[in-house]
């Protein structure tokens, strides 16, 4: 069995080709991609060169952790039926090329517990289910201070913006340096950090990939307010110590999102708390991916690209 799939070969050089599929066993499923999204984040750092060693990491590879299809195999012991609509957070199903994150393909073949079972109703909307997820995972741990400031209004600023104010009612503030980015908001401000005065946030999270931007929240934070890393970051972190040690200020970084983070974002979504409108800009076929993939890094306005398999199944 093989498939189309995004290939990059090496950085920056990026095809849709056929690739051999492993077969699935009793435990998996095989799904036909609908679509699937692309990372501005683990997937731009991916095509650049700039990803830091990752597990799976190396070249060639199918790139993606976003894919939304329909079963038309199921394994006896899968837990799943054919016909089922399913978000698919990657994949690791091919002979020849490593799959990191492996879901930006036509067919997929993963273990049935690694998909999600979502309404038909969701349509394109659940490939936003794992950066939600994401931003669930960050805001909700044991000892998180909710954001009061976010940075960046990206597609996962925006998610933990939203579920800051379904959980506490208060409206953070969210810097954005582009100003074309800036719109969009529903129920919070988004301003250019220079016109913030502000020094006594209690909870800041970072989403913006700026591995020197430490230094210019520390002040921003009253004593004892907690930064978050929820971003992905290709550098070395640093930081000023005496200022952080004078707010007693802590740190934290968000680890990758867990199936209990999933679950709780889709019981969100079913009781009309999130919302994952508006977030979804860009269509493009998935045979003119080398195009999209230029789009969604290059392009302010892109939040999320979406890659439509559909006509290729």
């Amino acid at each position: 069995m093989n498939t189309l799939a995004v290939i990059l070969e090496k950085p920056e050089q990026l095809v849709v080709s056929d690739v051999d599929l492993l077969p699935p066993g009793n435990q998996d499923v095989v799904v036909d991609v609908h679509w699937s999204g692309i990372s501005t984040g683990t997937e731009r750092l991916l095509w650049s060169g700039k990803m830091p060693p990752f597990p799976g990491m190396g070249y060639p590879l199918v790139p993606g952790y976003e894919a939304v299809g329909e079963i038309v195999e199921a394994g006896p012991q899968s837990g799943r039926s054919v016909g089922q609509q399913v978000f698919v957070p990657g994949a690791r199903c091919y002979r020849m090329v490593n799959g990191l994150f492996g879901g930006a393909a036509a067919r997929l073949v993963a273990p049935g517990h690694r998909t999600t079972v979502i309404h038909d109703s969701m349509g394109e909307e659940a490939v936003l289910l794992a950066l939600a997820a994401t931003a669930y995972h960050a805001i909700s741990h044991e000892f998180a201070q909710l954001p009061d400031l976010i940075i960046g209004h990206g597609v996962l600023g925006r998610l933990l913006a939203r579920l800051a104010l379904a959980m506490d009612e208060r409206p953070p503030v969210v810097w954005e340096t582009d100003a074309r980015r800036r719109q969009g908001a529903q129920g919070y401000s988004v301003i250019a950090p220079q016109a913030d005065e502000r020094r006594d946030y209690t909870g800041i999270y970072d989403v913006s990939g700026d591995s020197g931007i430490l230094d210019t929240l520390v002040p921003r934070l009253k004593p004892g307010g907690e930064i978050v890393l929820a971003g992905f970051y290709s550098g070395p972190m640093q930081f000023q110590f005496a200022p952080a040690f004078m707010r007693e200020a802590r740190m934290r970084i968000a680890a990758e999102w867990k199936p209990e983070d999933l679950a709780a974002v889709l019981d969100l979504i079913e009781e009309g708390v999130l919302c994952l409108d508006g977030l979804i800009t860009h269509h493009h076929k998935a045979a003119q991916a080398a195009s999209a993939y230029s789009t969604a890094f290059n392009d302010p306005e892109c939040l999320k690209m979406i890659l439509d398999w559909r006509e290729i199944n």
